[in-house]
Parts: C-alpha cells; sequence; structure tokens
C-alpha cells in the first residue's frame, strides 16, 4: 500500500471509528456506510487539503467522492498533477 492510501486510511480509523474491533479497506463504504458524516467530512477535507498542500473546491468535496480511501485518493491525485 502506498503512503498516501495508508496516510488516509490511518486517518479514518484514528478519527471516525468508534469500536477498536472495526476493520475497514480502501473500499469501504465512508459516508453511505455510516463511518463518516457531514460535518466528519469537513474535517477530513481539511486535513487532505493540509497534508498535500492542495485545495479541494467545495463542488468537488461531495459524498460520492470521499465514499470510500480509493476514491478519496483519486480526488486527492487529480489536485496533484
Amino acid at each position: 500500500m502506498d503512503d498516501m492510501k495508508q496516510a488516509v486510511l490511518e486517518y479514518v480509523i484514528n478519527e471516525y471509528l468508534e469500536d477498536e474491533d472495526d476493520e475497514i479497506d480502501l473500499d469501504t463504504p465512508l459516508i453511505s456506510g455510516g463511518i463518516v458524516d457531514s460535518f466528519s467530512m469537513v474535517s477530513l477535507k481539511r486535513f487532505l487539503e493540509n497534508k498535500y498542500q492542495i485545495n479541494i473546491p467545495d463542488e468537488q468535496a461531495t459524498p460520492e467522492a470521499f465514499d470510500s480511501v480509493n476514491k478519496i485518493i483519486v480526488l486527492v491525485e487529480s489536485f496533484l498533477k
């Protein structure tokens, strides 16, 4: 697993999973699965912007774009090019 995927996955686990026994992977539904809510999505967006020195426009910070770690990586990488 590359560093970006690992960093985002660890952030989600540390910030949003309440039960240490819960396990998620890169394709686990975060928004539609109820792990990340709209308020949490804002803090996740801020984390990504700060960590990767990017600006994600609000219109692209959709629940669909944030619904799994893999989808988040695609979004972030689109701003790194």
